[in-house]
């Protein structure tokens, strides 16, 4: 492991920005190799992946943020593959993993592919990348058991592995893999196409290096890490000091539905330190709602930087200007081996509770909360080929809107920057008709400031399949902020047109769907931010002839009315203010 010395050489400002530069092209390269280079639609279409660059102490030196989550787990899985091969790294090396406790995989499927890049037979630095993977076996196509109770629901379990020496690979590997998945040749696929992405990213990083030489760049990686640090601690310190606390819901475990899962922090700030403490949130659930303490930790990352600066250069030097505290066996830090994942609607619930909180320190960054994410999971048999499948798609909602502007409709939201798939895709690659997609009038929470709307997205299923989701905010809202009211929950329904229709949980393993079934998917609206009675009326009749709120939900929600005009609706101007008034004395009163 390369030693830091204080002889190194250093940078000039000029030299520095310059590698900065580079190892973000570099990261966007590697990115950009892996998405075209895709053989799933979860990679190819969703971009359901990220990539970076590490030090040899497993420190994120540059980072592409497709998945801003992968800030924390980066550092996990390649600590994870130091502890288990130390001493016995050499060039040419390629790891696996995606052990959501021995290293930092949000959840199984998320496969991390780590290379090292040795010059001058000094190791200096890993590339890596971390990619959701369609099937990696267990119970239910797509390995995202809603009712998992352990992570031996949850498919192939890889502890850091050796996947090549010498750039050769080892064939165990892969035969162990393709023989636990339903959709080998994709796997197999995408694994090496995150390969190819981290051996590019060592040809461009060692020529940096023969550029600059050894020690400027070392000295770089650690300069940058510094620099993010200490832009992060000068506006912290701008911010006023307290204790502010703040909690989320989760609709349930998938298990215990009738049971909210509760997401508590407690922030303290004082001067440029910063400290979360969620030892108050849930204790761990028996179904895979459950997270590990390296989400925990980038999710704190996330907020903050959304707060300082969206554009700052992502290094490990942004997580060491904060601390996080979790209590063992709860829900972010649970003990092995409780299930993990469908994880990501309780990080959602854990960046709303941060934002609520810090929205105390900083109330002209403040925001209602988001539609949170989902994915639902198709798998059978083609009506083509007659092989297996799994269709696997992230769908967004709305935004919450904030204290200057309306959030944004169909969209995915926080740490969930996935893409949804083209309808052409979809339609073309498995046996699926999109029957509808379309924003989802009034479902947007009113406020001042206007809530995104959800989606709607209506399929109609051409082959028997198992049908899985994994979504959050079907029974709990997105809360509105500063008197804006709540978005409109989701739903999923199975031939809603039909009397026979059934309502499935926000989270579901393995419906029986078959050839001419119907379903139906409704994302959540984002909160409003602000009180509706003081939404301009112009923009509530924009809305209105938009599509977006419908004449009732003007005058329910807004205290605007409209009339019928020769164009359209029109604003009544008199009654609205009658309106208005008579609804502020009844609140006073």
């Amino acid at each position: 492991m390369l030693q830091r010395s204080a002889s190194l050489g250093r940078p000039t400002a000029v030299e520095l920005e310059v590698i900065r530069a580079s190892l973000g092209g570099i990261v966007q390269e590697m990115q950009n190799s892996l998405f075209r280079t895709g053989f799933s639609t979860i990679i190819r279409e969703s971009q359901d992946a990220s990539c970076a660059l590490l030090d040899a102490n497993a420190a994120v030196i540059a980072q592409h943020v497709v998945l801003p989550l992968h800030i924390g787990a980066f550092p996990a899985c390649t600590q994870a593959v130091l502890h288990a091969f130390a001493g016995d790294i050499a060039p040419g090396d390629a790891f696996l993993i995606n052990d959501p406790y021995e290293g930092g995989s949000p959840h199984a499927p998320d496969m991390a592919v780590i290379t090292p890049l040795f010059f001058e037979d000094t190791l200096v630095a890993f590339c890596a990348s971390i990619a959701h993977k369609g099937d990696i076996g267990g119970p239910v196509p797509g390995s995202c058991s809603g009712q998992a109770r352990e992570v031996f629901n949850e498919g192939l379990q890889l502890p850091p592995v050796r996947y090549q020496r010498n750039f050769l690979p080892f064939g165990d590997v892969e035969r162990i893999i393709a023989a636990n998945s339903r959709t080998p040749e994709l796997v197999l696929g995408d694994i090496r196409g995150q390969l190819g992405s981290a051996r590019l990213g060592e040809r461009r990083l060692a020529a940096l290096l023969e550029k600059f030489g050894l020690a400027k760049c070392v000295a770089a990686f650690d300069e940058l890490g510094s620099i993010a640090e200490r832009r992060m601690r000068a506006i912290i310190k701008t911010w006023k000091d307290g204790v502010f606390e703040a909690e989320r819901y989760v609709d349930d475990d998938g298990v215990e539905l009738s049971k909210p899962v509760c997401i508590h922090v407690r922030v303290e700030k004082t001067g440029d330190a910063i400290r979360f403490d969620f030892t108050g949130s849930a204790d761990q659930t028996r179904g895979p709602a459950n997270i590990r303490p390296p989400l925990v930790q980038a999710a704190c990352a996330y907020a903050l930087i959304s707060l300082v600066d969206p554009n700052i250069f992502i290094t490990s030097g942004i997580l060491r200007a904060f601390t996080v505290e979790t209590r063992s066996s709860s829900v972010l830090n649970p003990r092995y081996p409780a299930p993990v994942n469908t994880y990501n609607p309780t990080v959602h619930a854990v960046v709303d509770a941060i934002f609520a909180a810090l929205g105390q320190l900083v109330p002209e960054r403040s925001r209602a909360d988001g539609c949170g994410s989902r994915s639902i999971i198709l798998g059978g048999r083609g009506t083509n080929t007659g092989s297996s499948y799994v269709q696997y798609e992230i769908v967004g909602g709305g935004a919450g809107a904030r204290s200057t502007r309306d959030g944004a409709s169909g969209t995915t939201v926080n740490q969930s920057n996935a893409k949804i798939a083209p309808v052409e895709i979809i339609e073309s690659e498995f046996p699926t008709r999109l029957l509808a997609f379309e924003l989802i009038r009034d479902s947007g929470g009113a406020g001042k400031f206007r809530g995104g709307l959800g989606i709607r997205r209506k399929y109609l299923n051409l082959a028997d399949a198992r049908f899985s989701i994994r979504s959050t905010k079907h029974v709990i809202p997105a809360e509105g902020y500063a008197d804006g009211l709540p978005g409109r929950t989701g739903d999923i329904r199975i031939n809603p047109d039909e009397d026979s229709w059934k309502r499935l949980p926000s989270r579901y393993a393995d419906y029986p769907l078959k050839a001419g079934d119907v379903f139906e998917l409704e994302t959540p609206g984002g909160g409003g931010y602000g009180d509706p009675l003081t939404r301009d009326p112009a923009s509530v009749l924009a809305d209105v002839r938009e599509g977006y709120v419908s004449v009732e939900a003007a005058g329910r929600d807004y205290g605007v009315v409209l009339v019928a005009g020769p164009k359209g609706p029109r604003l009544d101007g008199e009654a609205t203010q009658r309106l208005r008034a008579a609804r502020s004395k009844a609140g006073a009163a």
